[in-house]
């Protein structure tokens, strides 16, 4: 059975500006055994060229098709739940850019929705305008929940913690869309044209990357090379099908989903006959 990969990055291609090693070589072997696949990144600020060139000056050589990102997701959703919509935007070009792409114009006052995304420049001025916008009825999405964004110096606050500051004014609790939303995971399958039982999910976090794919009946590797270790996964309810050191261990990926990975459950892709349905309840 054909199979394909929704890969997150930081933490499993590479450690703040380091590749982590093996990483270039399982995703030449990918390209090598035409395993389709796609990096998935809850960070909004970069664009999908700017990922492409970060991956491609650590010699992982990839196209733009193969970067997705929460801010594409988003804006996807906004443009499919009003066309031609209006936001307020707290965030970075990458957010910018793909709400742009999708029709969406950029406003200062009386917006459709807030759309909060990572920031390094936020100001206490755009919150209170981005408060006073939700209270007057636009409504607050959040290109991700992420507390907190790892840094080369330590940490800084993520686009949830921005969020959270909003949610706890205006009382009003945001729509999230990225991992592990089904919104992205579900989008991110559809970029690979792939059905569920054929999608891998393969990160290190176990509260977006494994969640979001045990939640949608993918198959999930997780990878202890980033923030999660063996001894934290006893505190969680769910776990992944397979745990690896580190991408070095799937270079002969075909090989490892055979021998190492559970059948996909064909069952997940059967599209539901409705008018069957709709008989048994009569």
């Amino acid at each position: 059975m054909q199979a394909g990969l929704l890969i997150d990055m930081d933490g499993v291609i590479y450690r703040g500006n380091e590749v982590v090693a093996g990483a270039e070589q399982f995703i030449q072997g990918l390209k090598d055994e035409e395993i389709p696949f796609i990096f998935l990144t809850n960070n909004s600020q970069r664009t999908r060229r700017d990922v492409q060139t970060k991956l491609q000056r650590m010699g992982i050589m990839v196209e733009e098709r193969h970067i997705f990102t929460c801010a594409m997701a988003t804006a996807r959703f906004l443009a499919a739940k009003k066309p031609s919509g209006t936001a307020y935007v707290i965030g970075e070009g990458g957010l910018l850019q793909a709400l742009h792409r999708n029709g969406y114009s950029i406003v200062d006052h009386r917006p459709d929705f807030v759309v909060v995304g990572e920031g390094r420049t936020v100001t206490l001025d755009a919150l209170e305008r981005a408060a006073n916008m939700i209270l007057n009825g636009a409504k607050l999405i959040a290109t991700n929940l992420d507390p907190n964004c790892p840094t080369q110096s330590g940490t800084r606050p993520g686009c949830g913690a921005t969020v959270a500051y909003l949610e706890a004014v205006t009382g009003i609790k945001a729509f999230s869309v990225g991992k592990p939303s089904p919104i992205m995971m579900r989008a991110a399958r559809k970029e690979l044209k792939l059905a569920t039982s054929q999608t891998v999910m393969l990160g290190d976090t176990m509260e977006t990357d494994i969640l979001g794919g045990v939640q949608m009946g993918y198959r999930t590797i997780l990878t202890l090379t980033g923030s999660t270790s063996r001894d934290d996964l006893d505190h969680y309810a769910y776990g992944p099908d397979a745990i690896v050191e580190s991408v070095a261990e799937l270079c002969q990926a075909s090989k490892f989903f055979r021998e190492r990975l559970p059948q996909g459950n064909a069952e997940d892709d059967t599209v539901a006959n409705l008018e069957a349905w709709k008989a048994a309840q009569a």
